[in-house]
């Protein structure tokens, strides 16, 4: 952990909220300092120039208004188990987000995230940034439910509240997070604001707060298996809204590859893929269908991992990942809803 005098850091203790305890509290954990960084000269050495010989374990996560490739990034929370840094991308611009982009991109650097995809598309759309050697809790949790037998609807994504109530995992309240989606509903430029109130502070804080706690917990219960789908879908998933055509794939790093002990396995899984698909106008609701019917029947006839755009966009493109023989599969079903008939 880089060392740094108190003026280069900006140490906020956060209260409980009145007539509650804090997120913190609830899970009887003590709490970690939090700094809110506008200099990359406040982050830890170990951050800002990765190495083979230090490989780090960090949450991660981004808050922004309309966080996508046409929003804007204000805040990125990065987790250590000693502090939390809440980088202000307002305050520090274009110069604090060069300095993160090789801990970003690099593969000695492993982010644990919740759902990843949008969070990827503002930094590479926004700062040129390939998010990368992601461990999207999402996946991991669907991963070990398939692995222990239970089969969540496919149009069903845990969310991080449903997470952290899950007594398996962390079994705590996170009630303020609805509390903050309401404010951000009322006004869209919630988190644009400065100073940072403690509400802001304490929210983004404790969207990365159990993070690493859910990644141990997780990597226990996942076998090599699941751990080698976990690596290649958080890999697909982080790149899946920044390629808009399939050469676009060469920018990003390679995905891992199977294992040799699973290949040396009796049923070998198969390469997972990418594919982008491009929707004519006027044909993306023959392909969603009613409510989303359609989508959703192509998932179950598939075993595949179908992702739209939808209000944030891009608006005209399907993605689709899964195994290479259900992603052929479901883009000719796509492409026959896209037929006039």
């Amino acid at each position: 952990m880089a060392s740094s005098s108190p003026t280069q850091r900006a140490h906020v203790p956060i209260p409980p909220e009145p007539g509650g305890r804090s997120l913190t509290q609830e899970a009887n954990e003590p709490p970690v300092p939090i700094h809110i960084v506008t200099d990359p000269l406040q982050l830890p050495a170990d951050f800002l120039n990765p190495s083979p010989d230090k490989k780090l374990v960090i949450g991660f996560d981004c808050e922004g208004v309309d966080l996508c490739r046409h929003g804007k990034l204000c805040i990125m929370q990065i987790a250590f188990s000693n502090a939390i840094y809440l980088v202000d991308v307002i305050q520090g611009g274009e110069m604090i987000m060069k300095a993160c982009k090789p801990a970003l991109e690099s593969n000695y650097i492993t982010k644990v995230i919740h759902d990843c995809k949008r969070d990827s598309e503002a930094l590479y759309f926004q700062f040129g940034i390939r998010l990368h050697n992601v461990v999207d809790t999402q996946i991991a949790y669907s991963l070990i439910e398939e692995q222990e037998g239970r089969r969540r609807p496919l149009d069903d994504y845990i969310s991080f509240v449903s997470l952290l109530a899950d007594p398996r995992y962390c079994g705590i309240a996170y009630d303020e997070k609805e509390e903050v989606r309401v404010l951000m509903r009322q006004d869209p430029n919630f988190w644009t604001y400065r100073p940072m109130t403690e509400l802001m502070v304490r929210a983004a804080a404790d969207d990365v707060r159990f993070l690493l706690y859910l990644y141990h917990k997780m990597m226990g219960k996942l076998n090599q298996r699941s751990l080698w789908h976990l690596a290649v879908r958080g890999a697909l998933y982080c790149r899946c809204l920044c390629c808009m055509k399939d050469a676009d794939f060469a920018d990003w790093p390679t995905v891992p590859p199977i294992p040799d002990n699973l290949r040396s396995e009796d049923q070998c899984p198969e390469e997972e893929i990418l594919s982008v698909l491009d929707v004519p106008p006027g044909k993306m609701g023959r392909v969603i269908g009613r409510k989303g019917s359609s989508i959703l029947a192509i998932k179950e006839a598939c075993n595949a991992e179908i992702l739209i755009g939808g209000a944030k966009g891009p608006p005209d493109k399907i993605f689709v990942i899964g195994p290479v023989r259900e992603v052929r599969k479901a883009e000719a079903i796509l492409r026959g809803r896209m037929i006039d008939y």
